[in-house]
């Protein structure tokens, strides 16, 4: 004897309901079957709502019953030949006729008692249970029908009535053991007391009814249909990566559905859980998939973690004072003060001083608990021995569950630490001497990051998802989204890193997509995306609130510059080419570092001087290990490095300026390059980065421009004095020849004194034959004394400017 369960949505209309009927009749072949069915998907809910609209004088619950008797006739219509339908259409007139008077009763006295509200509820069942037989017959010759109330009888303690497993056991076998049908329906939910009134098994009801009659009959097995491929490490929903567990024990099964997955409710394993009878959750749509086994059997050699699963709306209240310190029956009179207002604890923690105890229980109840416990200790809260209740809402408790995990050591650290990392605050803590679930209440707007971010530490082979929020995506920003689009399978594979490119925006529109953007079609993307906004876009990352997420600023805009600070302060990773923030204020600078520490979210802006070359970064790990930078020089600029190194006789300054705007080695605006500008913010975040203490002010600029040209207001006016200043820049070349040097522009630090400027360097200088567009920075430091520490390479254009952007995101991937 098997037994077969198909929830609400497997029944939802009638093509599902042939897909039922096809499960069915193939197990029929080889076992005998009972088949417990659930309410239509919808209808239960419909029905509380016509109770509660009757019972408030709304008329509404008769469009709501025509509304659930159409659903019903119309199933029969697609599911039953004409000629066999008027037995059971009569038997559906009869049911909702008694439906539409017992409404009618509740509108006529405004009001809906308990034992009323479970014969209305009770509709579902019986007439989904009614139609679902009568289309068996058609697939299977054998086939019968039976009421439940007929066989499990309960208490009078309506809306979640208690069994009488003596009674109904007996019931049940006797029954079926005259009862030679292939396959019997009953519905599920559904009871009767002793006396004769219909009652209700409560949440998971139908699951509950299956159970039962498995245990009763001792069954092979009880299989659960439903509308998903048994249980999953993680709710699928939530956790796109979440994957089937093909078995898990009873006690894990129960310790999952405890902590919200919603396959199982807890109640329904514990009948079969005493006969140890197998259950297998399957999926309706997909029978030919796995599922899932649940039985004794405990697999000591797989992941110690079965699977995580999470409550949401749950409030934490705490009981805290001296007054409870070696005072017995603190925690008995906190509990039977819950128990008298019949609220549910879901989780509990106490401290070993025994100075505060702190439980979890639903939201809902918070003010109510709240109430009743400051009543209960208005003596000790009076004497300022007890602090009043205190309430904490909008929490999540998320839990580690499986049944080998008090054989491995560490795994509270690994689960503490992954969400520390991405700044997951734990309010509470709370793990069973079986440790067989560790569980935390966090806060519920954390809770998609923590699953996340958990089964990814646990499941997922220590791929680490990264997700991008890119704003500026110019020359610069499209090759850096081709080297993403390019290496990421190589990332995937070889660095365990995921990425996942969430939004983009330009200055005129921005796109997000929370699943990851195609990379191949990012530009229509953004095109067709809404109209940009800095502070939108902020707030959609920070409400987004997804793991290892990382804002990538590739402009040179001032204001964007200024929003690192909201990112830092969430737990988001800064990386950035925008000079702007780290030649700021050194107050602003030191601020966003000491944010970028304090919330754990990487700071990282390497392309800020030399481009794609590992200045910065070498420089950290310098004094890091305890080296002092004392002296600096630096050819910073591989825009004014291209433009000194092709202006010649036959190349005038205008022309070299322009073409080295063409290729993209300057800014948009050249002004910022040549003025000297560039340069003096570069050399004053190395200093800074040396553990120097400067602003911008205090670096001497010494501009070989013209006044003139330091005072135009566009771009086109600074272009056209360009070409009015000719004899300056020719002069300068002229001399240059005449000195046998060339012209370069350097930074300088040295004894708390720095400078930029253009110089003419003699031919045995290193940076004489500086070529292209390359950078040179010679460090000079404790270590590095007689020969400095030398670092060369190209320091301007999109790619290798990209390529460092990259490395930064790289970097935090491996972090």
């Amino acid at each position: 004897m098997n037994v077969l369960k198909f929830g609400g949505t497997s029944v939802a209309n009638a093509q599902n309901i042939k897909l039922v009927l096809n499960i069915i009749n193939e197990s029929a072949k080889k076992d005998q079957l009972v088949v417990v069915v659930s309410a239509f998907s919808g209808v239960t809910d419909l029905l509380v709502l016509a109770s509660s609209n009757a019972s408030a004088k709304d008329k509404n619950y008769k469009e709501i019953v025509s509304q659930i008797e159409k659903k019903h006739k119309e199933a029969i219509e697609e599911l039953i030949p004409l000629s066999d339908q008027n037995e059971l259409i009569e038997s559906i007139n009869s049911n909702i006729n008694h439906l539409k008077t017992l409404l009618d009763g509740c509108y006529l006295l405004g009001e809906l008692s308990s034992r009323t509200s479970d014969t209305i509820l009770s509709f579902g069942e019986l007439l989904s249970s009614q139609i679902i037989a009568k289309a068996l017959e058609q697939k299977v010759k054998n086939a019968g029908y039976k009421d439940s109330r007929d066989l499990i009888k309960t208490n009078n303690h309506f809306g979640k009535a208690i069994v009488n497993f003596e009674t109904t056991n007996q019931l049940i076998a006797d029954y079926f053991l005259s009862n030679n049908a292939d396959a019997t329906v009953i519905p599920g939910f559904i009871a009767s007391s002793s006396d004769g009134n219909n009652t209700t098994l409560g949440r998971g009801g139908s699951d509950y009814t299956a159970a039962i009659v498995a245990a009763a009959l001792n069954a092979t097995q009880l299989e659960i249909w439903t509308d998903v491929n048994g249980m999953f490490t993680a709710n699928p929903k939530i956790v796109k990566q979440a994957q089937p567990i093909q078995t898990i024990s009873y006690q894990e099964a129960m310790e999952l559905s405890h902590f919200g997955a919603k396959v199982l409710y807890p109640p329904t394993i514990q009948p079969v859980l005493k006969k140890n009878i197998p259950i297998i959750i399957k999926n309706t749509f997909e029978p030919e998939a796995d599922g899932t086994l649940i039985s004794s059997a405990v697999n000591g050699n797989e992941n110690p973690i079965k699977g995580i699963s999470h409550i949401d709306k749950i409030a934490l209240l705490t009981l805290e004072g001296s007054g409870m310190i070696g005072v017995s029956g603190s925690s008995k009179r906190l509990f039977e003060v819950l128990s008298n207002e019949t609220i549910n604890v879901i989780f509990i923690t106490q401290a070993s001083s025994e100075h505060s105890i702190c439980i979890g229980i639903l939201n809902a109840d918070a003010d109510k608990a709240q109430y009743s416990i400051d009543k209960a200790f208005e003596l000790e809260i009076a004497q300022n021995k007890i602090d009043p209740c205190i309430v904490e809402k909008n929490l999540c408790i998320v839990a580690l569950v499986g049944e080998s995990m008090k054989n491995h050591q560490g795994l509270s650290g690994k689960m503490f630490s992954t969400l520390g990392k991405n700044n997951v605050n734990i309010r509470a803590i709370a793990q069973g001497a079986s440790e067989r679930n560790i569980s935390v209440v966090i806060n519920e707007r954390d809770v998609k990051k923590a699953l996340n971010t958990l089964h990814e530490r646990f499941f997922e082979d220590n791929t680490k998802q990264l997700n991008l929020f890119v704003m500026g995506v110019g020359n610069v920003g499209e090759k850096f989204m081709d080297q993403i689009h390019q290496q990421k399978k190589f990332l995937k594979d070889n660095l365990k890193i995921n990425l996942r490119v969430i939004a983009v925006s330009n200055s005129r529109t921005m796109h997000f997509n929370e699943e990851g953007m195609s990379l191949k079609e990012w530009k229509e993307l953004l095109e067709k995306g809404e109209i940009a906004n800095k502070e939108i876009f902020i707030e959609k990352v920070k409400n987004l609130n997804l793991r290892n997420s990382i804002f990538v600023d590739i402009t040179a805009n001032e204001t964007i510059a200024q929003t690192y600070d909201q990112y830092l302060e969430q737990n988001i990773a800064v990386v950035t080419c925008n000079k702007i923030a780290c030649s700021s204020t050194y107050e602003n600078y030191s601020n966003l570092k000491q944010l970028s520490r304090k919330f754990n979210a990487p700071f990282l802006f390497e392309t800020n001087v030399g481009a794609g070359l590992p200045i910065i970064d070498t420089l950290k790990h310098l004094i890091a290990s305890g080296d002092k930078v004392h002296k600096i020089q630096a050819v910073l600029s591989g825009s004014l490095n291209f433009i000194f190194n092709n202006f010649n006789e036959e190349n005038s300054f205008y022309d070299v300026v322009k073409e080295a705007g063409i290729q993209g080695f300057t800014e948009p605006d050249p002004k910022i390059d040549l003025s000297g500008v560039d340069v003096a913010r570069k050399i004053l975040i190395l200093i800074r980065e040396s553990g120097y203490h400067m602003e911008i002010e205090d670096i001497a600029n010494e501009s070989f421009l013209p006044q003139d040209c330091l005072e135009t207001t566009t771009i086109d006016d600074f272009f056209a004095s360009l070409t009015k200043h000719t004899n300056h820049f020719e002069n300068l070349y002229k001399e240059a020849t005449s000195r046998d040097s060339r012209l370069k522009y350097v930074a300088q630090f040295e004894n708390g004194i720095a400078t930029v400027g253009l110089q003419f360097i003699a031919k045995d200088h290193p940076f004489y034959n500086l070529e292209g567009k390359d950078n040179i920075v010679l460090f000079f430091t404790d270590r590095y004394v007689d020969q400095p520490l030398l670092i060369k390479g190209a320091g301007a254009g999109a790619a290798v400017t990209a390529s460092g952007i990259f490395a930064d995101v790289i970097r935090i991937g491996n972090v």
